[in-house]
């Protein structure tokens, strides 16, 4: 019940995009979005915090629809990417934990949520009943003109009897892509100069995300220019923020993004999915480490490809680059999604740290585009 009329709420605020991760609770929402919206399904709440940035440095409107649960998954992305870059991130969580809730596992975390988002001032209202319902669209205006973290928390009884609408599925038949048993050539190029060849392939019109800390800094150092948007935090968000932006622009969205960020994320499965019309393409600069951190040796070092995995995940346009040469034929011309693996050697240039603020990258990114 009430599923039509939260729906409403957010054409009536003009919300570009829907960001979606189920609940039980709120299962004939999730589908009434889906009928009614453009919708992005992610696979962890924190991918989404991405996402949403990414729409709104493209001046359009998204919305987050979660679990509550999912608030505890995600307070690092929203704390150093909406709250540091000023960007408004509305999140629609179907409230756990409260008014009889049955499973005892999700009481300790979702009772105390109102005093979690009190302690990291981020603003919150409830919708209790259907007279609230309005107040929804009026928060969404409020977050986007006020650049501002707003949680709606729908209380169970809002979904008490909702069903799923929509009971039927495709057939799941499909030819799986593999790869053949192959060996890795030893890699010798230095990531400041794969991100030089890289850098050399983008046009001036063309978007580029670049990942936190080093990259960053040698994108800047290398080509600085206002489309570019530099990560200063929020480890594994580079390529979710890149998908935002490719969502809803026609412009090519490029992001250099690392072996060990695309390891600890859930965003391979967005990337593969049929629904993602964009041209992105993620240029993962795989040297087997940590490297901004000083260089450990991560899982792709010895085991794990990189190539591989986006193949397996479904990603129909993969290729693997070790000169520039090599980068500059797998950038060429690129449509849809492109996972580029860029075979590098451990080891960080002296790149001077970035020297805008969070709000200046964010300001002048938005005016370019």
């Amino acid at each position: 019940m009430f599923e039509k009329e939260m729906v409403d709420q957010l054409i009536l605020a003009g919300v570009d995009i829907v960001v979606s991760l189920p609940c039980d609770k709120n299962k004939g929402f999730t589908d009434c979005i889906h009928d009614n919206m453009k919708v992005i399904d992610i696979t962890r709440e924190e991918d989404g915090v991405g996402i949403c940035a990414g729409v709104s440095l493209m001046g359009k409107r998204p919305v987050m629809s979660i679990q509550s649960s999912g608030l505890g998954n995600m307070m690092n992305a929203v704390m150093s990417l909406a709250a540091c870059y000023e960007l408004p991130l509305v999140i629609l969580a179907s409230w756990r934990g409260v008014d009889g809730e049955k499973i005892e596992a999700q009481i300790p975390f979702n009772s105390r949520i109102q005093e979690m988002l009190d302690c990291y001032g981020i603003s919150h209202i409830e919708i209790d009943e259907a007279s609230d319902i309005p107040s929804v669209h009026t928060e969404i205006d409020r977050a986007f003109s006020e650049n501002r973290i707003t949680v709606i928390l729908i209380h169970p009884d809002m979904w008490k009897e909702s069903k799923r609408m929509n009971g039927c599925y495709p057939p799941r038949s499909r030819s799986v892509r593999g790869s053949p048993d192959f060996t890795t050539e030893e890699p010798h190029m230095t990531r400041l100069e794969a991100i030089g060849a890289t850098l050399s392939a983008i046009g001036d019109e063309d978007i580029l995300v670049s990942n936190i800390g080093v990259p960053s800094k040698e994108v800047m150092a290398i080509r600085d220019r206002p489309t570019n948007f530099y990560m200063l935090g929020s480890y594994t968000q580079a390529t979710p923020i890149a998908v935002g932006m490719a969502a809803v622009s026609e412009r090519r969205v490029f992001v250099i993004d690392g072996d060990g960020s695309l390891l600890g994320s859930s965003i391979f499965p967005v990337l593969s999915s049929a629904e993602l019309k964009a041209d992105l393409t993620v240029v993962c600069m795989d040297n087997g480490t940590f490297g901004s951190t000083g260089d450990q040796i991560n899982p792709s070092y010895s085991h794990v490809d990189m190539a591989s995995v986006a193949r397996g995940y479904g990603i129909e346009d993969v290729r693997t680059a070790y000169s520039r040469k090599e980068i500059e034929s797998c950038l060429a011309s690129p449509r849809g999604i492109r996972f580029v693996q860029v075979m590098i050697v451990p080891g960080n240039s002296d790149s001077p740290n970035i020297t805008y603020s969070a709000v200046e990258i964010k300001r002048r990114f938005m005016r370019s585009v």
